[in-house]
């Protein structure tokens, strides 16, 4: 496939992957999902920059606590909520002390344990509170602030989707594009 082919299609993949943005699909492949993981922080930066101009707005009308609460909801309704699914899913199972095989059964359930809950409610105070801060700054410090952040964090998909990683297990989205990203 040509790189501009897998490029189109791996950069429609990480916009429908990591965001709830209306993009026709394309080809779905391995090719396609390493240019697409490739591409998360891209994606990252796109939504950062959306989430920067809400959180700016509603400081303008609101005091900086109400607007990084909601911006920290808009966050999540335009990821489907994919990185707080993930991230309960995985601090239930290493709060089961269980390994292997059990630690991913946890993480495929569809409910949220203790852990997770705790989890959930912890990261998004402290994001709520980090973009509170930040909304009482100057717009272009946290304009920057918050797209760095959001890059920053779609970087975690990319790393650990590197050639040499593999899946937990051979089936679903992991086994896609576990060691799909070359240096």
């Amino acid at each position: 496939m040509p790189a501009e082919g897998r490029l189109g299609d791996g950069l429609r993949l990480a916009l429908t992957t990591f965001s709830t943005l209306p993009v026709r699909g394309g080809r779905v492949d391995r090719a396609a999902a390493g240019a697409a993981m490739a591409l998360a922080p891209a994606v990252g930066a796109l939504l950062g920059a959306a989430l920067a101009g809400a959180l700016l707005a509603l400081a303008s009308v609101t005091a900086p606590l109400v607007a990084a609460g909601v911006t920290v909801g808009v966050g999540a309704l335009l990821t489907r909520g994919l990185h707080l699914d993930g991230l309960a899913d995985t601090v239930d199972a290493l709060g089961s002390y269980r390994r292997g095989a059990a630690a991913l059964e946890i993480m495929k359930k569809p409910d949220v344990g203790p852990f997770g809950v705790v989890a959930l409610v912890v990261v998004l105070l402290v994001q709520a509170a980090a973009l509170a801060e930040l909304a009482a700054g100057p717009w272009p410090a946290t304009l920057a602030a918050v797209v760095a952040a959001t890059a920053a964090g779609r970087l975690g998909v990319t790393v650990a989707c590197r050639r040499g990683v593999p899946a937990a297990r051979p089936d679903g989205l992991g086994a896609l594009v576990a060691g799909t990203v070359g240096p």
